[in-house]
């Protein structure tokens, strides 16, 4: 898997979700890189950092829990808010992008109610890619 540093804008999934999020680092971080903020392992707050992910899968997630319980055990899924209370895990320890360490797409977070986030999109931005494609605004996650 691709070592690349994760900028504002990567594209991050969750096991438990249904939907591709995004990751959002706020522009008041001092290093940019492509033209977007570079990410810490810092940057895993719910909302803020790391949007829904759709729909939650997962019955240890309270809402779905209760209406997989209120339909009779059929799984129901219902919308994510994700719960990020730990940093990311395995930022580049060596680069440190104020204090914490630079995030790379190797690095995973996990929300406590079951699910693993992963980084599929460094968020970088990649004009040997754009110059290839007939639409620049679209690419394929």
């Amino acid at each position: 898997m691709n070592e690349s540093y994760i900028c504002s804008g990567a594209k991050i999934r969750c096991s438990c979700g249904d939907k591709i999020s995004s990751l959002t680092v706020l522009p008041s971080r001092t290093i940019w890189l492509t033209g977007m903020p570079q990410a810490n392992i810092s940057d895993h707050q719910p909302k803020v950092n790391i949007a829904p992910f759709g729909l939650c899968h997962t019955t240890t997630y309270p809402p779905t829990g209760s209406a997989t319980a209120a339909a009779h055990g059929k799984l129901t899924p219902m919308p994510c808010y994700p719960s990020t209370p730990f940093p990311w895990m395995d930022g580049k320890n060596d680069v440190l992008l104020q204090g914490f360490p630079a995030l790379l797409q190797t690095s995973t977070c996990r929300c406590i109610w079951g699910g693993t986030i992963t980084i599929i999109f460094d968020g970088q931005n990649d004009f040997s890619y754009m110059e290839t494609t007939k639409d620049p605004d679209i690419r394929d996650f």
